[in-house]
């Protein structure tokens, strides 16, 4: 196909086939429709709202939404990432506040979310059934696999357990 000597391809983050392609936008256009006109239908371009409503089902972190600066891994339950050599070490950044937090749990916590209404939009409030707020969503939308609008979010920790309902 003659790719162009500034292009970058990586797979997708989502955990789906597929690859993410990053060219000069002078090359764009004529990149996008000669992989479509060799891939002969076989070939379909998506965007920023396919990959956030993969990662979304998938549950995974979106940076600057579901995950920022003053969220832990322990609260966004990455801790997995957090190496064993990492955590007797310590000297990391956070190391304080983290190897606390994977003692004595976190005050927060990330949970993926049903909606029965409307899709949950960023910010907007959780409640529990006692309409007390108990935490933040952090993205939703529609999720074409399960027919139905998910959300992810951070809630207090025990309000994180499977089953909980909310508002």
């Amino acid at each position: 196909m003659g790719l162009y000597p500034d292009c970058d391809l990586q797979s997708l983050y989502t955990g789906e086939d597929g690859f993410e392609i990053s060219v000069p936008s002078e090359h764009a256009v004529d990149l996008a429709k000669a992989i479509l006109e060799k891939s002969e239908g076989k070939v379909r371009l998506t965007g920023l709202g396919a990959r956030d409503s993969l990662c979304l089902e998938a549950g995974l972190c979106l940076y600057g939404n579901d995950i920022e600066q003053h969220i832990s891994p322990v609260e966004a339950g990455l801790s997995w990432a957090i190496g064993k050599r990492r955590r007797a070490e310590g000297g990391f950044l956070g190391t304080d506040v983290i190897l606390k937090q994977l003692v004595e749990g976190p005050s927060i916590r990330r949970v993926g979310l049903f909606s029965s209404g409307p899709p949950p939009r960023s910010h907007s409030e959780i409640l529990d059934a006692s309409r007390d707020h108990i935490g933040e969503v952090t993205s939703g939308g529609f999720s074409p696999c399960l027919k139905k609008n998910i959300a992810m979010g951070y809630v207090k920790s025990g309000s994180h357990k499977p089953g909980t309902e909310s508002e």
